[in-house]
């Protein structure tokens, strides 16, 4: 098999605790044909030092400020020289093997553009909390809140990402979720599989873990469910978005169990 190039690009800033994990699990895959682009706008607590350990092996860094993470990804993106593109943030990692099956993915289904891969949670000591899985992708399933979607197994076509012109740099929240929804609407076909091929980090500080952001994202989401809709939200939506989530709940019980164990251990722990 010829291996596509693939573009990653890690995001960095301020998170020099995580960040050599973040780089050797990408560097460590032993894929001959990556593009390894790491974006950081400024971090001062010495995370430019490790970047600069593992300048050699990357093949760009981009230090120049930026007007947020979906403008530093763009950044990093329009620098990548790959044919299938993906990201990991500085405080999360892609699993052994992972770059290979991506690569075997897109291989094989040549009409494949958006591939969406499963993935496991993990705390601030990089053990594992449980495993995540991704909704099979549904428009309407997303705008009612029952589509889980896991980033760090998310990668793409860099022609799908040119068609959705790139991450919208006015979301601070869940430019992830909003780029996949943008690569649908512009006609990307999404796959999912099932391999598990990254990790979500959720600590204290992150975004998710310290919801300092909770109300800026709500409006997000408010708006990109309204874009995936293609229409305002309706008073029926209310009565739609349960059996969405049951419906997603039936579809895959196994997803489902490990979810009511994560939320026992953690009503127990």
């Amino acid at each position: 098999m010829t291996l596509p190039r693939i573009s990653i690009v890690t995001l960095s800033f301020n998170q020099a605790r995580f960040l050599d994990a973040a780089i050797r699990s990408i560097l460590d895959q032993g894929y001959a044909n990556l593009d390894y682009i790491i974006v950081d706008p400024g971090s001062t607590d010495g995370s430019r030092d490790i970047i600069a350990r593992y300048a050699p092996r990357l093949a760009a860094v981009l230090l120049d400020p930026d007007d947020g993470p979906a403008d530093g990804l763009n950044k990093g993106f329009a620098a990548a020289t790959g044919d299938i593109f993906g990201y990991i943030n500085a405080d999360d990692l892609l699993l052994p093997g992972a770059l290979m099956a991506v690569a075997r993915h897109f291989t094989q289904q040549a009409a494949m553009d958006v591939l969406c891969g499963n993935g496991l949670l993990i705390d601030a000591d990089g053990q594992v909390r449980r495993r995540m899985t991704t909704s099979r992708f549904s428009l309407t399933g997303f705008a009612h809140g029952a589509m889980t979607f896991v980033q760090q197994a998310n990668f793409f076509r860099r022609q799908a990402f040119a068609a959705a012109n790139g991450f919208n740099v006015t979301n601070h929240t869940c430019w992830d979720a909003e780029l996949l929804i943008d690569m649908a609407l512009a006609g990307a076909r999404v796959v999912n599989v099932g391999d598990r091929l990254g990790a979500f980090r959720l600590y204290g500080d992150s975004i998710t873990g310290s919801g300092r952001l909770a109300e800026a994202m709500q409006r997000d989401l408010a708006r990109i469910s309204a874009k995936a809709l293609g229409r305002p939200p309706r008073a029926s939506d209310r009565l739609a978005a349960p059996l969405h989530l049951l419906g997603r709940r039936l579809a895959n019980p196994a997803a489902t169990l490990d979810g009511l164990r994560a939320r026992l251990r953690h009503r127990t722990g």
